[in-house]
């Protein structure tokens, strides 16, 4: 076999991206949440996401200690759509966080889950009537105001109540990732510009059943640098007419360690930033709601895959039996992962890990150091919490694969896989 030989990562820097608390067992085998992961994939086959959940408490609560800190009046919300999971939702709301939908099914993953919907933040940049009426009969205590029309809609659904909103505020800040995942330049399709923002300030405050509380801005997801979230705060401090307990809903976006060369910002780093911009930008006592997401979930989760066969060449393949029906940021954000072999963990030869999907697009991993891979092997893949989850698809009548959290030793399966007979279930004959 033609193999590209270079130094790989030690064991010791790949179990870095693992979930904290991650080793090696005396014989070499990757141990996550105190489970062998050779064992999971035994148990619970493959394509399989595992999640340990002690990992994900602690994330959270890092969160809700920061935020005590530097700003008290504030909350985090959890955006859900990184993760949207009922067992996930419910371990954060758990440890205090609220929650952050986008769409009807985020809606009903989350009361399902138990959240309080006083503590429901909704988006959306085209919500529609459905969407809107689900969430003011919910009783979601904010629905962001992405736009005019979103304005028309929710006075005609209120009826006589009163309900609380913010306004999505364009900051036009350029944020350092990719470009699908930018959110805040000029011409996003969310929120309204400075200018559209003031007038919709206006109205707001002049209509009798919407309750303005306050702003909301995000400039984008993935960021490894401070400097836009700073930039966004002061873009949105000079519109008027929110008083001095505005409530100011700053996003999320703060970036994850993917790869080994990845620095982001700690989130004692992140939150500090935010506070210290609203210390000189907003008044005083302003509440601020941020919304992680990515950086909640995505290092607290693994991929497991079997290896199912191998092929020389002048790029030797990997070939696994999951690919872009369980991970498609490779394929829609080039975003980079890392691998092992789950029993001979780091060092190793070059490889090209690709899927079983039908497309050649379908590469998860360039390049990446695999151990002697053989098929059979069980493949790990770090730091896949966020959106392989939301974005798992049916391609080629793939099977969207498990959802399994790991405590103490201990795993159970939090969502079953797809069956044959599901994917069947919603077609109509006759």
């Amino acid at each position: 076999m033609t193999v590209i030989e270079q130094p790989a990562a030690p064991a010791t820097d790949l179990v870095g991206l693992f979930p904290d608390g991650s080793h090696l067992a005396e014989d070499g085998e990757l141990v996550v949440g105190g489970c062998r992961v050779s064992d999971l994939a035994d148990r619970f086959g493959t394509p399989a996401v595992v999640v340990d959940e002690m990992a994900l408490r602690h994330r959270a609560q890092e969160y809700v200690r920061a935020l005590a800190k530097h700003w008290p009046n504030s909350q985090a919300v959890f955006a859900s759509k990184s993760f949207p999971c009922t067992a996930i939702v419910r371990t954060l709301v758990e440890e205090g966080l609220g929650v952050d939908v986008a769409g009807g099914g985020e809606l009903i993953t989350a009361l399902a889950a138990g959240v309080d919907p006083a503590d429901l933040v909704v988006h959306g940049n085209a919500k529609t009537d459905e969407e809107l009426a689900m969430a003011v009969d919910a009783g979601a205590g904010t629905i962001v105001v992405d736009n005019f029309d979103d304005i028309d809609r929710l006075e005609k659904l209120v009826g006589d109540g009163e309900q609380r909103v913010l306004l999505r505020v364009i900051p036009e800040v350029a944020a350092d990732t990719h470009e699908a995942m930018v959110t805040g330049q000029h011409g996003s399709k969310f929120g309204l510009s400075v200018a559209d923002a003031v007038s919709a300030v206006a109205r707001l405050r002049a209509s009798a059943r919407l309750r303005l509380d306050g702003l909301h801005v995000h400039v984008g997801s993935q960021l490894l640098d401070t400097e836009p979230f700073r930039r966004s705060v002061e873009a949105i401090a000079g519109i008027e007419g929110l008083g001095k307990h505005a409530v100011y809903d700053l996003g999320g976006g703060l970036g994850v360690r993917y790869t080994y060369d990845d620095r982001p910002p700690s989130v004692e780093e992140y939150v500090r930033t935010l506070a210290d911009a609203a210390r000189t930008h907003l008044p005083a006592g302003a509440r601020l709601l941020i919304e992680p997401g990515r950086s909640l979930v995505a290092e607290a989760a693994m991929t497991l895959y079997r290896v199912v066969t191998v092929k020389p060449g002048p790029r030797p393949l990997v070939a696994v039996d999951g690919g872009m029906a369980d991970n498609l940021e490779p394929m829609l954000y080039g975003q980079r992962f890392e691998a092992t072999v789950a029993s001979r963990v780091g060092g190793g030869e070059r490889y090209d890990l690709v899927g079983r999907h039908c497309e050649s697009g379908d590469t998860l991993i360039r390049d990446v150091f695999l151990r002697s891979p053989e098929s059979g092997d069980a493949i790990a893949v770090p730091v896949t919490g966020a959106y392989c989850y939301s974005l798992a698809n049916n391609y080629n009548g793939a099977r969207r694969p498990p959802v399994v959290f790991c405590h103490n030793g201990e795993a159970r399966e939090v969502v079953r896989r797809e069956t044959f007979e599901d994917l069947l279930r919603r077609d109509v004959t006759g």
